[in-house]
């Protein structure tokens, strides 16, 4: 008896990845051989990508909104189980405002170090159709008093995402001193107001091939062989980011956790090797859970509560990621970032990784780095290319998370009674 032949899927990363290496080849292709139509073809594409990113950009402040609020009451409520619980957040907060900051100083010092060419950033720009000149920085009296907004509505309409977040906070945190019931039914209409944008973001990424290759073959088109050293630029630039960020993990792992550094790097390795081969740092939760315990010897009841809170609140890499991604974006168009203007990305990138840890992989990027650069006054109009590559740093971005994980227990245990009290901490999402 024959067997049925197994079915062939392609993932969505790698189908955004052919439509990125299609659309290179047409590109630049026509950009060598007959500029004149490499143009003509371009204005077709552009509209297109256009009118994706435009697609992706609408439900980011309804989206951010909701999973700040339900993120807060999420933390909130896993801090009220317990001590080791509240020190587990509080641990997690402190280290991705670090992760923001270490990414604000260090990008732009990397960035330093290459060279940009001026004719390069103008076709790109004008590829891109995107604006001239950032946004000019607020004073810091501005920043101070534009903390929160005087009307949350007018914030949302002009997508000031700090305001906003700000409100969405404050909405989170009066909310979890609610009635048990009422905060409930008003938790559950804001869950559904997230999973029903989640949804439209998925239809939209559904189409991802069809907006990438739009993107690409128009900045292939006009830009030519230049682009492909600024993807490369910006690919390496990432996983740098990340492997700086998993190697201060140990040193923080030393001092702060008092961990031996022989023992915490060989009982990370497995850890790492299985995060690093999905991509998954929930599919990495048993092997983390397993070195916390066996090699580390931390204690069952505190790991049981501390790492399914770490895969489900805690993401090191993406506060770096967000920070390090608009750095590339200013430097790419030769903006200025000034102090003030890193200071709301850093708290503003810290908030938003918390609550939206359960974003599957390609929507994480488009939602969660879209408010920070927006925030920063900079154009989202290459998020959309940069997206297309992120698959190839995100192997090192998931180790990074997962070390993150284990390196927050190990403070948490330190800092933490020898008998820590059990309880259930938060469902378990998909981080990537």
């Amino acid at each position: 008896m024959s067997t049925p032949a197994r079915r062939f899927t392609v993932s969505a990363p790698v189908k955004v990845l052919i439509a990125l290496a299609i659309a290179a080849i047409v590109g630049l292709s026509l950009a060598r051989y007959d500029p004149a139509l490499a143009l003509k073809v371009a204005d077709v594409a552009r509209p297109i990508g256009r009118l994706w990113l435009n697609a992706l950009q609408m439900t980011v402040v309804p989206l951010v909104t909701a999973l700040v609020i339900v993120g807060v009451n999420t933390a909130s409520n896993a801090a009220a189980s317990g001590r080791t619980a509240r020190n587990a957040i509080i641990v997690f907060l402190v280290l991705l405002v670090g992760s923001a900051a270490f990414s604000a100083l260090v990008t732009p010092a990397l960035l330093d170090l290459v060279p940009r060419d001026a004719e390069t950033i103008r076709t790109f720009r004008e590829a891109l159709r995107s604006p001239a000149t950032a946004a000019t920085p607020p004073s810091a009296a501005q920043w101070i008093s534009g903390l929160i907004p005087s009307n949350a509505l007018a914030a949302a309409a002009s997508a000031s995402m700090l305001p906003l977040v700000v409100f969405a906070m404050f909405f989170g945190f009066a909310l979890s001193r609610q009635e048990a019931g009422r905060r409930e039914r008003l938790l559950d209409l804001i869950r559904t107001v997230s999973d029903t944008m989640i949804s439209i973001v998925r239809w939209v990424l559904w189409a991802a091939p069809v907006g990438v290759f739009a993107l690409v073959l128009v900045v292939c088109a006009e830009v030519g062989m230049s682009v492909l050293g600024v993807i490369g630029y910006y690919i390496v630039l990432m996983c740098v980011i990340y492997i700086l960020i998993t190697l201060l993990l140990y040193v923080v792992a030393r001092f702060a956790a008092g961990e031996p550094l022989r023992r915490f790097a060989a009982a990370l390795v497995p850890v790492q090797v299985i995060a690093g081969s999905t991509q998954s740092s929930l599919a990495s939760l048993p092997a983390m859970i397993d070195s916390a315990r066996n090699r580390l010897g931390y204690p069952p009841a505190l790991t049981a509560l501390v790492l399914p809170m770490a895969v489900s609140l805690f993401r090191i890499t993406s506060p770096a990621q967000y920070i390090a991604v608009a750095s590339f974006i200013a430097w790419l168009y030769g903006f200025e970032i000034h102090a003030s203007q890193y200071a709301v990305a850093v708290l503003l990138a810290a908030v938003i990784s918390m609550g939206s840890t359960g974003l599957p992989g390609q929507a994480n990027f488009m939602t969660n780095n879209l408010p920070i650069t927006q925030s920063m006054g900079l154009p989202v109009e290459p998020l959309g290319v940069l997206l297309a590559v992120d698959t190839i740093p995100d192997v090192f971005c998931t180790i990074g998370n997962a070390t993150g994980g284990v390196t927050a227990t190990g403070i948490v245990a330190r800092h933490t009674a020898p008998h820590p009290e059990p309880g259930p901490g938060p469902e378990p999402t998909e981080p990537g």
